[in-house]
């Protein structure tokens, strides 16, 4: 007797075997269960499916790891929307919304355990609800992806221009040339090259991050980063969208692009910036900008409008984020800013 599959089972077999069954030229859009909640209604990412008529490459991409975080969700959405899967080699899957839960709360962790999804990747199939939405993504994507692309924001406090960040995986991963080459397509003001166990980041477990285990597994990945969070902002989504044509042209996907990418301004060391004093923050400067040395970032203001820090720093900077919400406290993230960068060209 045959007996009947666990939910665990089936979602193994529905993210291996959608891909699988595709039929060449055919577009779907099913669904990966992932669980249940309290009331029986089910946790599940939507998948979406663009299979070519000849062969290529699998490209896999993700969006929403953060569930305030909406640009990439529109640019995959408006790219996958546009794919002829008559003229396309190999296949597109898209995990549009990785972090169900927290984007119906509009919020960034996942509401019901309060992690960090991006910090929880390879994920487990026996583990918190942010393990369980992990392993969903990341078994479909180690069982089949050769090249991932991971969409993020900054938070919805900021402005930033959409740029890129990488991590450095050590031996085994796609070199630093095949991830910029891909990068380039994109356009970004920056491509950060990050160590997880950098100093310079937030506290928690980088090495969790989606394109950071890709890269440990042998696949190319990255981040790309679509300005702001918690709105749309459609010049970005457009930019995210160009980007990911040009990226399927490069891996084969699509007829080549005859225009070259420019070349990616590389930043190797950043830093967030934090306000000493509580008050008002008031911007002197611009994302995506190279801020000459000694001027400032921006001022801090009391409520009688008395300057009583001013942020600068004695070298340029290039301000990859900056602070829009005034209200600052001691301690508060007013900037986002590289330190160090050089220029890589393509070959």
């Amino acid at each position: 007797m045959n007996l009947p599959l666990t939910p665990e089972t089936q979602r193994l077999a529905a993210a291996s075997e959608q891909i699988e069954r595709a039929a060449p030229g055919e577009f779907t859009h099913s669904t990966l269960q992932v669980g249940t909640m309290a009331s029986g209604q089910p946790i599940a990412l939507p998948l979406l499916l663009a299979k070519g008529r000849s062969e290529g490459p699998v490209l896999w991409l993700n969006g929403a790891v953060h569930g305030d975080e909406i640009n990439g969700i529109l640019a995959i959405s408006d790219f996958m929307a546009g794919l002829d899967c008559d003229t396309l080699a190999g296949t597109v899957v898209a995990t549009p919304v990785s972090n169900p839960t927290a984007l119906d709360a509009r919020r960034k962790r996942v509401p019901q355990d309060e992690q960090d999804l991006d910090q929880s990747f390879p994920g487990d199939d026996a583990g918190m609800l942010a393990q369980l939405l992990a392993h969903a993504v990341f078994d479909g994507i180690r069982q089949c992806a050769d090249a991932v692309v991971n969409f993020h924001t900054m938070n919805p406090l900021f402005s930033s221009m959409p740029y890129a960040v990488y991590k450095d995986a050590g031996d085994g991963a796609a070199s630093e040339d095949e991830i910029l080459g891909a990068v380039a397509q994109f356009s970004p003001f920056v491509a950060c090259r990050m160590s997880v166990a950098s100093a310079a980041e937030l506290p928690g477990n980088n090495a969790g991050a989606l394109d950071y285990q890709c890269l440990k597994h042998g696949k190319l990945a990255f981040m790309v980063e679509l300005g702001a969070g918690s709105q749309q902002q459609p010049e970005h989504i457009r930019s995210g969208v160009e980007g990911l044509r040009r990226l399927a042209a490069h891996l084969g996907m699509l007829p080549a692009n005859k225009t070259k990418p420019a070349p990616v301004r590389r930043v190797t060391r950043r830093t967030h910036v934090f306000s000493r004093q509580g008050g008002f923050f008031r911007q002197q400067a611009a994302a995506g900008t190279t801020l000459p040395a000694g001027q400032p970032l921006g001022l801090i203001q009391d409520v009688a409008g008395k300057t009583i820090e001013t942020i600068t720093f004695a070298q340029d900077v290039q301000v990859i984020g900056i602070r829009n919400d005034p209200v600052v406290h001691s301690g508060d993230r007013v900037g986002f800013v590289g330190l160090e960068w050089d220029t890589w060209h393509e070959q």
